[in-house]
């Protein structure tokens, strides 16, 4: 299986994934932003769709979603955020309205199972997201992950329009994109919540040769990551039959969060995008996911299915989630309704 880098692990995971090309994203009807090179030299794009209320384009909150692998930002349009953007409200305003900032990853290796081993997507494998950038441990110089950089840059540059409420910043994400968005927000503390959707675990999943224990304070060796924002509000939706194993590994993914401090509101679906209560384990049982379809038939079958779509279902409970937290305002109650808070696995 072709890997992002030797399997020679630093304290921050797995090297620095290795590079093979760069995208242009499809924007849809939104507006391209870049190319802005990072520290590589990569020309690095991302995409923004603002709501339609001429007179309210200021202080609006705004979602950061990050794409899942192989597929680039316009899988927006698949998840309702678009659609939603106009009128639901995931701030304090009850008019509604919020910004969609999209970046896009790069073309790298991936510690995933074919066809995932390579193409587009974000390096959760390299964990070195310190917001100071390069730091020295050891006396070697780490740089700063390039993606976390990338979307550093376009969040600074979509702020400094004057139009996003910096109390109100989210992270979404989709597959390789949730767990990029996972990592991403547990790094930074200008993030107020995030929401995902099948996360395969960033600190360890499949063949990653460098896994890592998110820890809350000082890491004692190298099998562990400090989580320097552990206040960040976590849901993730996932399903109980997820392609090649990935719901044990969810599951065990929240535990190891919540031993580190960090509250994961976990939430399972089946097939029909109703919550259930636990993972079908004929569609992978192992803690670190399944690599091959031979050892998971259903887990790359039916499980393929419910992982290559959005649960559309489950998109104004996601929205929900968000607008119950910021950074200067603390939760917010919830309303109540069919999912309400209450009805949501834990």
């Amino acid at each position: 299986m072709t890997a992002s880098g030797p399997a020679i692990c630093t304290p921050f995971g797995d090297p620095p994934a290795i590079v093979t090309g760069v995208v242009k994203p499809d924007c849809l009807h939104g507006i391209m932003l870049g190319p802005w090179k990072d520290q590589n030299g990569n020309d690095r794009y991302a995409c923004v769709w603002e709501p339609y209320h001429p007179e309210k384009k200021r202080h609006l909150p705004m979602v950061i979603y990050l794409h899942p692998s192989l597929f680039g930002p316009k899988t927006v349009a698949k998840t309702g955020l678009l659609v939603y953007q106009d009128n639901t409200a995931v701030g304090a305003d009850a008019a509604g309205g919020y910004i969609v900032l999209a970046p896009i990853g790069r073309t790298t290796l991936h510690h995933y199972p074919r066809p995932d081993e390579k193409g587009l997507g974000w390096d959760n494998w390299y964990r070195q997201l310190n917001p100071a950038g390069a730091v020295t441990v050891h006396n070697a110089l780490y740089r700063a992950n390039a993606d976390a950089a990338a979307i550093d840059h376009f969040v600074t540059e979509e702020v400094s329009t004057g139009k996003v409420d910096p109390g109100r910043i989210y992270v979404m994400g989709w597959s390789n994109g949730a767990a990029m968005a996972i990592l991403y927000g547990l790094s930074r503390r200008n993030i107020a919540a995030a929401a995902v959707y099948s996360a395969p675990d960033p600190f360890g999943a499949f063949n990653d040769p460098c896994p890592q224990a998110p820890v809350p304070g000082q890491p004692a060796n190298e099998t562990q990551i400090e989580v320097l924002n552990p206040a960040l509000p976590i849901m993730h939706v996932h399903n109980n039959c997820d392609i090649a194993g990935l719901c044990p590994n969810a599951e065990r993914m929240s535990r190891q969060l919540a031993a580190a401090g960090v509250a994961v509101r976990n939430t399972i679906i089946d097939y029909a995008q109703t919550q259930a209560q636990e993972c079908t384990l004929l569609c992978g049982a192992g803690g670190n996911g399944v690599i091959t379809p031979a050892a998971d038939l259903p887990g790359y079958s039916l499980g393929f299915i419910e992982h290559s779509r959005w649960p559309t279902q489950w998109t104004p409970v996601m929205l929900d989630f968000l607008r119950r937290h910021s950074l200067s305002g603390g939760a917010q109650p919830s309303e109540g309704g069919p999912h309400d808070e209450n009805n949501i696995a834990h």
